[in-house]
């Protein structure tokens, strides 16, 4: 007499919603993030365009901004992100606090021999977590666009 179990085994089913899961959330990463929206602000000063470039890349060194190409004829000055400082409680201040970065693009128009009309556009990113993305965010106050117009009209003399 043979004595042998019945087999329990059932076939394994697929699971096309475990796939699908997984193609989906792999999709979602190799997408290309929407570009960041900018801060901008534009003035005209009495001042020459020289004058100006020279002011814009005070102003942006003083603020931790590296700026590339600053000796360059080229309309648009552009930066690296902010250098931020460092600290001992900088792990702490940004695992609670998260952290934010910036980078500034400045366009200098000469209009004329007297007048030069800069645009200045800001870009600036935070996120929460070291694991995160980026997310455009209004930039802070000493960051922002409007900010950057009202120093370089101290660092021209205009104010």
């Amino acid at each position: 007499m043979d004595r042998t179990a019945p087999s329990s085994h059932k076939p394994k089913r697929s699971r096309p919603w475990l796939t699908w899961l997984v193609l989906i959330s792999l999709a979602g990463c190799a997408t290309i993030p929407a570009p960041a929206e900018m801060d901008v602000a534009e003035a005209t000063f009495e001042a020459s365009e020289s004058r100006v470039r020279t002011a814009v890349a005070q102003v942006l060194t003083e603020g931790n901004y590296e700026v590339q190409d600053a000796d360059d004829k080229e309309p648009v000055l552009k930066t690296g992100y902010r250098n931020e400082m460092d600290g001992p409680w900088n792990g702490l201040l940004h695992s609670r606090f998260g952290r934010g970065r910036s980078k500034v693009e400045v366009t200098i128009t000469p209009e004329g021999d007297a007048l030069t009309h800069v645009v200045i556009r800001v870009a600036y990113e935070g996120k929460d977590s070291l694991f995160a993305s980026w997310q455009a965010y209004v930039p802070p106050l000493p960051q922002s666009a409007a900010n950057q117009i009202r120093l370089l009209k101290n660092a021209l003399g205009l104010l």
